[in-house]
């Protein structure tokens, strides 16, 4: 809804080098403990780490839509980036849900 508003009447975000350094360490963080949940799930063939390890690479993968979004937008001046990566965020949350409903 608020990627809606933003991109009807053209708000145009500030930048924040302290948002983009933060969401860059945050995707890191999460692609690498993606990585070690993945590898020790599958060392102990526990199924519930390997589904952890699937859903926080998919963290990872959100925090790069959104760090995609606010680098675009500070560095080229796509100021509709930002709210773009959101429709990204709820095409992941959608599908998502759709797939835990048919399990």
């Amino acid at each position: 809804m608020q990627s809606t508003i933003v991109l009807a009447v053209g708000f145009r975000p500030h930048h924040s080098p302290i948002g983009i350094a933060w969401t860059g360490l945050t995707a890191l963080i999460m692609f690498a403990l993606a990585t070690g949940k993945a590898k020790i799930g599958a060392a102990l063939d526990n199924p519930v780490l390997k589904a952890e390890g699937r859903v926080t690479m998919i963290d990872g993968i959100l925090a790069t839509a959104v760090l995609a979004g606010l680098m675009l937008n500070s560095f080229v001046g796509w100021w509709w980036a930002d709210p773009i990566a959101g429709y990204v965020i709820l095409y992941y949350a959608i599908r998502e849900a759709r797939g835990s409903l048919n399990h």
